[in-house]
């Protein structure tokens, strides 16, 4: 017990420890302005505290040499901020909380560091991680279409998720590991660390870096399953239409079908409905016919969660759920008087769609 107090005293004493937290400062828009995702100005305040040495070498009192660097930090923000009323207040914020974090010398290092080596490096490859995953499916997706025609629909819904989200995070593999690299080179041929030091920094980065690609992966989430239909669509020429005007309700959908009657088919395609659902079934036939709505196609990739009831309930009202061809809902729905007219294969979607317009 008294080593592993020991332990956490050291980490909160380590002189890395600020690392994470410079790192979150200079991210942090809401409090800080997120001014560290600027990369010429992480690089002007390295180059110009760092050449302050020069001008400081014959001062004795580290003490006033901080002072010096500090007034010198604070100019350059007054310099790259005072026409931008709008963010001025937030990085007085963030100067008056560098103030506490930087007491000594060693501090203003560790932040310069963080700024040069860490910051700038951590954007860069932030930047390189796919903001749309569908690069990684596209062209896989368009070569089983062409081999294998309509009977490939299931297989490309499935996957697409699968073969986006693999390619994304290889590429989050490969830039973490580039920083990581560079990272440890520097720290072996410029500094004296102990494995402690190194823990402390080196984690610092890895957190910082998993938390900025894990916000990249919830906006690549919300996108993925919407590309593949208009691709889907597109691929086998069937045309979309517009939303009907004043159509107003918490269904979302993807596309827009007009049938050879002038009518409209919706298409949406989710992983699952879960808790959605009774927001999805809140437009009733009345209000699909006012709207000249025919059907609403809900293509559903994990149907575990898609019981009986909610086929029924939503089934009612002109959902019909296109469902992996082999999946459990699928198989057990077809067999069962009550639900069969609700459910359809995803790999009949197109023949489905042609015989509609």
């Amino acid at each position: 017990m008294k080593a592993n107090e020991n332990f956490k005293k050291e980490i909160v004493n380590n002189k890395w420890r600020n690392v994470y937290w410079f790192l979150r400062m200079l991210i942090n828009h809401d409090k800080y302005g997120a001014i560290g995702k600027d990369n010429d100005l992480l690089t002007k305040i390295y180059t110009s505290i760092k050449t302050s040495d020069e001008l400081t070498a014959d001062i004795d009192n580290e003490d006033k040499i901080l002072k010096i660097k500090k007034s010198l930090l604070k100019k350059i923000f007054d310099n790259r901020f005072r026409k931008n009323t709008a963010i001025k207040s937030r990085v007085n914020n963030f100067l008056n909380e560098l103030d506490n974090k930087i007491k000594t010398l060693r501090d203003m290092d560790i932040f310069l560091l963080t700024c040069e080596f860490i910051m700038k490096p951590l954007n860069i490859a932030i930047d390189n991680i796919p903001s749309n995953d569908k690069d990684f499916t596209l062209e896989i997706s368009r070569s089983l279409l062409e081999e294998e025609g309509e009977k490939a629909l299931a297989d490309i819904v499935q996957k697409w998720d699968e073969l986006g989200t693999k390619g994304c995070l290889t590429a989050e593999r490969i830039e973490i590991i580039k920083v990581y690299t560079m990272l440890k080179l520097l720290i072996s041929e410029e500094y004296e660390f102990d494995n402690i030091d190194e823990s402390i920094l080196l984690t610092a980065v890895v957190q910082e870096f998993e938390r900025r690609a894990g916000q990249k992966r919830k906006g690549r989430a919300g996108s993925s399953l919407e590309d593949v239909t208009s691709f889907i669509l597109k691929f086998f020429n069937i045309p979309s239409a517009s939303k009907p005007e004043h159509f107003e309700t918490d269904i979302e959908i993807d596309n827009w079908i007009k049938t050879k009657d002038n009518w409209l088919i919706g298409i949406s395609c989710k992983r699952t409905l879960r808790e959605r659902w009774k927001q999805v079934s809140s437009a009733d036939k009345d209000t699909l016919s006012k709207h000249k709505i025919k059907y609403l196609y809900n293509i559903v990739t994990y149907d575990e969660d898609l019981s009986d009831k909610k086929l029924t309930s939503l089934g009612s009202k002109r959902h019909i759920f296109y469902l992996p061809d082999k999946s459990r809902t699928y198989q057990h729905a077809t067999k069962h008087t009550g639900l069969r007219d609700y459910v359809r294969p995803i790999s009949c979607l197109i023949k489905d769609l042609k015989k509609e317009i």
